[in-house]
């Protein structure tokens, strides 16, 4: 059971994955048609025991519509010709979604306009109001 590194704290088992191969679309000619060179990764989100849970929260907001009803992360690479570049391909970008999602969002600070700046913003609505103002038609 090979851990793989997200993180300094965060590990997944590699036996968490689970990866099908099949073959890729678009053109390629005869060799296309005979070799299953396009990997689809599943990673079950919900069930995994190495995620906190505030992760796995993130994790499902930032895969939208690759993650399905049950919890599992569906990723598909067949950009490569070759199965073990298409691999490594969809495997890091399953640990760069989980690093993105290890990142906790900053909380905002309520702030409020100063009154200098409340000033200078009534002050040019007054003299946007004047300019349009003048635009009025023009008596003989």
């Amino acid at each position: 059971m090979p851990l793989i590194p997200i993180t300094r704290s965060i590990s997944i088992d590699s036996d968490e994955l689970e990866e099908s191969f099949t073959r890729s679309s678009g053109p390629g000619g005869q060799h296309v048609n005979t070799t299953d060179s396009a990997v689809l990764l599943r990673f079950d989100v919900a069930n995994s025991p190495n995620l906190p849970e505030a992760v796995k929260n993130r994790l499902a907001a930032l895969a939208g519509s690759r993650l399905t009803r049950d919890g599992v992360l569906v990723l598909r690479s067949e950009g490569a010709r070759s199965q073990l570049l298409n691999r490594q391909e969809v495997r890091e970008r399953l640990i760069a979604l989980i690093r993105d999602a290890t990142i906790a969002p900053k909380r905002r600070k309520v702030t409020k306009p100063s009154r200098a700046a409340k000033a200078k913003r009534m002050d040019g609505k007054a003299k946007r109001a004047t300019v349009k103002s003048l635009r009025g038609k023009v008596s003989d």
